[in-house]
């Protein structure tokens, strides 16, 4: 394990302060796949007790990042092929759904989020962080589900998307992938703006496959 160190950040509470810190230590590597995670000496490098840090790897545990194992305990995730393979397998169908249910509830305000998005996003494609980029991808696929109007489609895709954390980090690290990601940003949007259904589907599919595609090119799986 590289060195760590928390990142203050005021208007959170310390457990989330832990939480991010760890998930970004895993996603830049500087905590490597199979590395276990003790919580005692995490605790001492991040100068806090043990509660924040256990109550941060049970939250990375439901994001795919950490793996409990038995009389090891908490380890950071492998990159692993079949696991990738297994969340798209979903997400590809949710995704339909979503967009589908979206074209039918879409309002102009959640429109005019999509586009402001579409906007910072464009801003950042060369020289913005891909810790932004991830999070403005995160927040355009947010507001789509949430067009839909179904609390439970709208927990189970945003539990699917914090699994793609890791992959989708790599993937966006890249110049040619985040104008890619743009341009895909704005073929869903077109669509859902003249609420076509068949439009939306076709884009959506074409986002999450040619993801999957750039991912397996340009990230090393551990199993």
């Amino acid at each position: 394990m590289k060195d760590i160190s928390l990142k203050i950040e005021d208007y959170l509470p310390l457990r989330d302060v832990v939480f991010n810190t760890l998930r970004d230590a895993i996603i830049n590597g500087d905590i490597e796949p199979g590395e276990r995670l003790i919580e005692i000496s995490l605790a001492d490098t991040l100068g806090v007790s043990r509660t924040p840090v256990r109550e941060a790897i049970r939250e990375l545990e439901t994001e795919g990042l950490v793996v409990m194992t038995p009389r090891k305990g908490a380890e950071v995730a492998k990159i692993s092929n079949k696991d990738l393979t297994d969340v798209l397998e979903v997400r590809r169908v949710l995704e339909v759904l979503a967009v589908e249910l979206a074209c039918e509830k879409i309002t102009p305000e959640q429109l005019a989020r999509l586009e402001e998005n579409l906007n910072d996003f464009d801003a950042c494609v060369s020289k913005g962080s891909a810790s932004d980029l991830s999070s403005l991808d995160e927040n355009f696929h947010e507001i789509i589900y949430n067009a839909t109007d179904n609390k439970r489609l709208v927990q189970i895709l945003s539990n699917l998307r914090k699994q793609m954390y890791r992959y989708r980090f790599v993937y966006i690290k890249t110049l040619s992938h985040r104008k890619t990601l743009h341009s895909e940003h704005l073929e869903i949007f077109n669509a859902l703006k003249e609420k076509d259904k068949a439009k939306s589907v076709a884009a959506i599919l074409k986002h999450i496959d040619n993801q999957k595609k750039a991912i397996m090119e340009n990230i090393h799986f551990d199993c």
